[in-house]
């Protein structure tokens, strides 16, 4: 290597790797840090908005030949990672809260409970922060999902939440008794929705996963006028009849100016453990095809198997480990999703989806 080589002309190689999700050069974005050259060698990090970056590998590999065609003999490329926030700035109630996602559907059945504790595992595997709130009073089941052992304890005056597989968690199911029914109106499931929020040690998270209750009711609006939502994700299985009552879901967040991350088929085909036969129970494709007739973006396919409701029956989530088929659907819709708000808050999109 020519000891002529400056740290500007690394920098103009490096401008030659872009970003395949925000469309933008590594440089621009400023996701290269610390960099070092020397007279046999180049060193930098690369600062990646997310550790969940489904790219990640590739762009490392890009920039390290982009520095190796100057002539360097050793390129070496560290790898790690910022979660970024929407440019309009935090909720007050929740300030160390970067992202609010919720998962949400128009009706029940769809699995929505069990993609949003996954997702929010994946996630946390990946290397984020990760909460998982349960907004979902009525029938309450990510404590089930997660294998809720813990309950929640108050430190000066506020809720610790309990902390499962590294996420901390909170929902209803904590404060009842087991039988017995949720019967309430609009004011009270809207104050619940502020303590959920407000009252809880949420501390520094990267990304707070909600959990919403099927369909387009009183929390679905509390929740978007309480604080300002990242985006929604919409959980549908393949049918017409469910594809049919997203799409209302989906109207419902664009009117609240809340920006929709994506769509996720859940329960999309089924293998026969026995023949490795697949069959497609519920059909297949219907909501990816939805997706692009809507314009957003399809975040992936979960297979039906029996292991994902033992597991979840059981409070261990398939995410947990990435070998199996559904387990590594679960990392890649995480990884699907967390680009997808990367590029929102990029844009600083405001009731706009990018695809």
């Amino acid at each position: 290597m020519s000891t002529k080589i400056t740290p500007q002309e690394v920098l103009n190689a490096l401008k030659a790797v872009k970003d395949p999700d925000l469309q933008q050069d590594i440089v621009s974005l400023g996701f290269v840090k610390d960099l070092r050259v020397g007279d046999h060698r180049v060193s930098f990090t690369l600062q990646l908005t997310t550790p969940a970056c489904p790219m990640k590998e590739q762009l490392a590999a890009a920039a390290k030949h982009a520095v190796q065609a100057l002539g360097v003999a050793e390129v070496d490329v560290h790898m790690t990672s910022q979660v970024t926030a929407p440019s309009g700035g935090k909720a007050p109630l929740i300030p160390q809260v970067k992202n609010t996602v919720a998962v949400a559907s128009g009706k029940g059945g769809v699995g929505k409970s069990t993609v949003a504790a996954n997702l929010a595992v994946a996630l946390q595997r990946a290397g984020s922060q990760v909460g998982l709130m349960d907004t979902d009073v009525y029938g309450p089941s990510v404590p089930i999902l997660m294998g809720g052992d813990q309950q929640p304890t108050v430190v000066e005056g506020k809720i610790a939440p309990p902390v499962e597989y590294g996420i901390k968690i909170i929902s209803m199911a904590y404060f009842l008794p087991k039988d017995e029914a949720v019967i309430w109106r609009g004011p009270m499931l809207h104050k619940t929705i502020q303590q959920f929020l407000g009252e809880v040690r949420w501390g520094e998270l990267d990304y707070l996963i909600m959990d919403l209750p099927p369909g387009t009711g009183d929390i679905q609006l509390s929740l978007s006028q309480t604080i300002p939502l990242t985006g929604a994700l919409i959980v549908s299985t393949p049918q017409d009849l469910a594809l049919a009552v997203a799409s209302k879901a989906i109207a419902m967040f664009q009117k609240l100016n809340v920006p929709i991350l994506g769509v996720v088929e859940n329960m999309s085909y089924y293998v026969c453990p026995h023949c490795g036969k697949r069959d497609d129970i519920f059909g297949h494709g219907g909501a990816r095809e939805a997706a692009r007739k809507l314009g957003f973006p399809f975040l992936g396919e979960i297979p039906l198997d029996p292991a994902i409701r033992i597991q979840s029956d059981g409070g261990k989530p398939v995410a947990l480990d990435e070998t199996t088929a559904y387990g590594k659907a679960f990392q890649e819709v995480a990884a699907a999703l967390a680009a997808q708000i990367s590029i929102v808050n990029a844009q600083g999109a405001q009731g706009v989806s990018i695809e």
